[in-house]
C-alpha cells in the first residue's frame, strides 16, 4: 500500500526546469536576506528557544546548586511535558483570532509577554523552601513558551513565501541555537555573579525585550480564514491531510527522514566517554563546536536553498547526513583521536544542520495555511518519535554487533528516508508551490 502511495504517476508530471524557473522568478540569491519577513526570524528563533534551557538544564543547576534532593530534582524533569503535547492544543490556536495584531502575531504577544510573568514568578521562588511552587511555575513556563512554539511555527510558515522557507529556517535555527547558549551557558556564568535570581529576572526582561520584535514584525501578506469552530479546528486539520493520495508517503518522509540520524545521536555520548575512552571535558569541548558546526551548516543550507529546490536539497542533504555517520565509524576503529574526534562532530553537525533546515522547509510546505498550527505541531511531534524510541533498539543493535556495525547501520537506517523523498518528488514540489490556494492577499 505504502509503496502505491508513493508512485510518481499519482500526480501530472511535474519537470525540475519548471521548478528553476520558479525559483528564479522569486529569488534572487542574497537579496532575499534584505527583507523583513527574514529578518525578523534571528530574533523570534531566539525568544523560542531562550525558555528551554530556562526550564531544563538550567533550572538543574540552580536546583543543585540550592542543595534540591536528586529525587526532587528528578521529578522536575517532568515539566519539560508541554512540548511533547503542545498538538493537544494547538488547535485552539488556530481557531481563536485575538483581537490585536493578528491570528499569528496576536498569539505571539500575548503568549511571550505572559513566558516573561512566568520567568519572573520562578525568580521570586525560593527552591529549597517552596519547591513545589517552583515546579508549578516552570511547568507554566514550559506551556506557554510550547504554545509559543504553536505560533512561532505558524508565524514563520504563514509569512515566508516559499523560496525564503529554507533561508528562513536557517536563520530560526541560528536564534534558537543562540538563545539556547545564553539560557545555558550564559545563564550558569551570569548565576556565579550576580545569583539566580536577577538571572532570571535579567532573562525575563530579554523576553520582554522581545515584544518590540513582535510589534514590528510584518504580518503575513497571505492570509488563511480560520476555522469556524473549534470542532472545526480538531478535525479538520486531520481530514485535509487524509484527504491527499500521498498522505500515507508523506508521513513516511516525516518520519523516516532523519531517523539515521536520530540512532547516530543516540548513544553518542555513552559511545565518546565509554566506548572510546574520551573524558567528559573532551567530549564537551567537542560538542561545543559542534554547536557552531550546526549553525554554519544551518546557515550554508538555507543559503544554498534560495537556489535550488526543495527535493534537490532534501536529498543532498539527506546523503550528507548519512554520510557523516562514517565519521563514528572511523573513529571506532582509529580509537582515541582528538583530531578524529573533532573532525566527525564537526561534520556530522553541518551536515546535519543543512538537513535540519530543509526538513523544517519540508513541514511548512506541507502545512494548509487555515491549520498551520495543528498540522505543524503534529508533523514535528511524528519526527520527534525518532529521536524518542531509537535509544534502546540502539543499545541492543550495540550489544549485538558492536560500535563500528552499528554506525554503518545508521546508514543503511538513513536510506528509506531517501527512498521516499525520491518517490515522492514531484508531489513534494506540488505542495511547496500549490498551498496557496486556500490563501487570499491580504490588503
Amino acid at each position: 500500500m505504502v509503496d502505491a502511495v508513493l508512485r510518481n504517476d499519482l500526480v501530472p508530471s511535474y519537470s525540475y526546469a519548471h521548478e528553476k524557473t520558479l525559483l528564479n522568478a522569486n529569488s534572487t540569491g542574497f537579496t532575499t536576506l534584505l527583507n523583513r519577513r527574514l529578518a525578523v526570524m534571528l530574533p523570534l528563533g531566539f525568544a523560542s528557544g531562550l525558555p528551554l534551557a530556562l526550564t531544563a538544564g538550567t533550572l538543574q543547576a540552580w536546583l543543585t546548586v540550592e542543595g534540591v534532593d536528586l529525587k526532587t530534582i528528578g521529578i522536575f524533569t517532568l515539566v519539560g511535558l508541554p512540548y511533547t503535547l503542545k498538538f493537544l492544543w494547538a488547535p485552539v490556536m488556530d481557531r481563536i483570532v485575538p483581537p490585536w495584531f493578528g491570528r499569528r502575531r496576536g498569539w505571539m504577544l500575548l503568549t511571550q509577554l505572559c513566558v516573561a510573568i512566568g520567568l519572573c514568578l520562578m525568580a521570586l521562588t525560593n527552591p529549597r523552601t517552596q519547591p513545589e511552587w517552583l515546579a508549578a511555575y516552570a511547568l507554566l513556563v514550559a506551556f506557554l513558551s510550547a504554545s509559543l512554539d504553536i505560533v512561532f511555527d505558524a508565524y514563520r510558515t504563514d509569512a515566508l513565501e516559499s523560496h525564503e522557507r529554507g533561508l528562513g529556517a536557517a536563520v530560526w535555527v541560528n536564534g534558537y541555537r543562540v538563545a539556547l547558549l545564553v539560557a545555558g551557558a550564559g545563564a550558569l556564568v551570569l548565576a556565579d555573579s550576580v545569583g539566580w535570581q536577577m538571572t532570571y529576572l535579567a532573562m525575563a526582561a530579554v523576553m520582554l525585550a522581545g515584544l518590540v520584535i513582535i510589534v514590528l514584525s510584518p504580518e503575513p501578506s497571505r492570509v488563511a480564514d480560520p476555522p469556524k469552530s473549534l470542532s472545526e479546528a480538531v478535525g479538520a486539520p486531520l481530514r485535509e491531510f487524509f484527504s491527499r493520495p500521498q498522505a500515507v508517503g508523506f508521513l513516511a518522509v516525516i518520519v523516516l527522514y532523519k531517523l539515521g540520524d536520530a540512532f547516530a545521536a543516540s548513544l553518542q555520548t555513552a559511545f565518546l566517554i565509554g566506548g572510546i575512552g574520551f573524558s567528559a571535558t573532551d567530549v564537551g569541548a567537542a560538542k561545543g563546536v559542534g554547536i557552531l558546526a550546526t549553525l554554519l551548516g544551518a546557515l550554508v543550507g538555507g543559503i544554498m536553498m534560495t537556489r535550488s529546490g526543495l527535493v534537490q536539497s532534501l536529498l543532498a542533504f539527506g546523503v550528507l547526513q548519512a554520510i557523516s555517520n562514517l565519521g563514528f565509524v572511523v573513529l571506532a576503529v582509529a580509537g582515541k583521536s582528538s583530531t578524529v574526534l573533532m573532525a566527525a562532530i564537526v561534520i556530522e553537525n553541518v551536515t546535519g544542520g543543512m538537513g535540519t533546515v530543509a526538513f523544517v522547509a519540508l513541514v511548512m510546505s506541507l502545512c494548509d495555511p487555515r491549520y498551520t498550527a495543528t498540522q505543524f505541531a503534529l508533523l514535528s511531534s511524528l519526527e520527534a518519535l525518532g529521536r524518542v524510541f531509537a535509544g534502546r533498539p540502539s543499545a541492543d543493535v550495540v550489544e549485538a554487533v558492536g560500535w563500528t556495525q552499528f554506525f554503518l547501520f545508521t546508514v543503511v537506517v538513513a536510506l528509506p528516508g531517501l527512498w521516499a523523498v525520491w518517490r515522492l518528488r514531484y508531489q513534494i514540489e506540488r505542495e511547496q508551490q500549490g498551498r496557496s490556494h486556500a490563501l487570499h492577499y491580504a490588503a
